[in-house]
Parts: structure tokens; sequence; C-alpha cells
């Protein structure tokens, strides 16, 4: 027998909800949408897309910090060879 996680009620092992107090006794992945999943979406951006796609129906919050990351990361990108290209032709103009 197991024990409701909400009330402690001895409940069937297979219970998806507690009888005496209704509490669902399924277990729900934690989505804290950590600021690290960003970090590591930014720092790879083709693992922040991945876990964006994986996780963007089970877990929103942290997919979205993830794909947030991996977009800041190809925006930078972006800018830093558009920033090299301007200062080459304005190099080049001397």
């Amino acid at each position: 027998m197991a024990y409701c996680k909400n009330c402690g009620n001895q409940i069937d092992d297979r219970a998806v909800i507690c009888p005496r107090c209704g509490v669902s006794q399924e277990n729900k992945p934690v989505d804290n949408g950590g600021f690290g999943w960003g970090v590591l979406g930014c720092c790879l951006p083709i693992v922040g897309l991945i876990l964006f796609l994986v996780w963007k129906d089970t877990k929103p919050k942290s997919a979205k910090a993830a794909g947030i990351g991996a977009l800041v990361s190809v925006g930078l990108g972006v800018l830093y060879y558009l920033l090299i290209i301007a200062i080459g032709i304005g190099a080049s103009s001397f």
C-alpha cells in the first residue's frame, strides 16, 4: 500500500487520486524555468533549441529559458559578424 502525498492516508498503489482529499498522486516534472537553462542555451544554442523543442509541452518555463538563451546567442553572433563586416569595409576605404 502507498500513502497520499498530501494527507498521508493509506491508498492503493495504483491510485491516481486520493479518495480522501482528492489530490493527484502523479509525479509532475519540476518546472522552475531556471537561469541555468538560459545560460546553457546561450553558450550552446543548438542545445537550447533542442531543449526548447523537447520541453515545450511538459516544462514550458524551462523550455522558454533555454529557447531565449539560444536566440540571444544567435542574435549576438549575427551582430558580431555585422560589426566585423562594417569594420572591414570601413578599414578598406582608407
